[in-house]
């Protein structure tokens, strides 16, 4: 965007958000309020895009939220002076408007290493989630996943992250299995007996008569056929510069 502030007009890079979406409230004008409401102490929620009104289709006030902006040269920046984003390359006979949004400056960084000395404080987040499927249950509190990662992934990364079944139990990620992106899953509460039968192929074991193979089969029953899903949130940080993963 073309952002102007004071008698200035240089390129910029607009990077929006707001609270998150339990915390969300209609948008003060007061410039008192303004300076108070945004703290470097609190946590925000990445957006796309500007939201406007509350939710989809709704005609109220637009959330309380915020951008960051990033000048492509060092400009002047009084505190609290009106800053305008626009569209100044666009078609100046096309029926549109060309000013895009306004708002009042709240901060400025000053150090030319901004992105790395001062960015991190900015405590903006991006949610994430990955599915995956278990592949097998080895015990009533042990089960192996599948899907959830590449091949390539570190895994050692996720060690530790809580995630959630689809059958309703929650367990921890406890390392890979094998090569292949596997991974190993402890479900400290035990799995429900109805997530066993789920998953299991029979409901007994063979007797120690079987040969070593079979039984190591019968121990380890596939759940292809009625698949438990595997589901794991957390939140990162944009600036972070070292890309941790946050659960709640």
């Amino acid at each position: 965007f073309h952002i102007t502030v004071g008698h200035e007009t240089v390129m910029g890079k607009v990077t929006f958000f707001g609270l998150p979406p339990s915390d969300s409230k209609p948008a003060s004008l007061e410039l008192r309020s303004l300076e108070t409401r945004f703290s470097f102490d609190r946590e925000y929620f990445f957006q796309d895009e500007y939201v406007c009104g509350q939710g989809e289709g709704s005609s109220g006030p637009d959330p309380e939220q915020w951008a960051l902006l990033e000048f492509e040269r060092p400009v002047t920046c009084p505190a609290l002076c009106l800053v305008i984003g626009s569209k100044l390359d666009t078609d100046i006979h096309a029926n549109v408007c060309r000013l895009a949004f306004q708002g009042r400056l709240l901060h400025g960084f000053e150090d030319k290493s901004y992105v790395e000395t001062s960015l991190p404080r900015l405590r903006l987040y991006k949610t994430k989630h990955k599915e995956g499927q278990v592949e097998r249950v080895t015990d009533d509190y042990s089960l192996i996943g599948r899907s959830l990662f590449k091949k390539e992934t570190n895994l050692q990364l996720f060690v530790g992250l809580k995630v959630m079944l689809s059958t309703g139990e929650s367990g921890v990620i406890e390392g890979g299995f094998g090569q292949s992106g596997k991974f190993k899953i402890r479900v400290q509460e035990g799995l429900l007996p109805e997530t066993k039968q789920l998953l299991s192929s029979t409901s007994k074991k063979k007797g120690k008569s079987g040969s070593k193979g079979a039984a190591a089969a019968e121990e380890e029953p596939r759940a292809d056929s009625q698949p438990v899903s595997i589901h794991l949130h957390f939140k990162r940080y944009v600036f972070d510069p070292q890309k941790k993963m946050v659960q709640s």
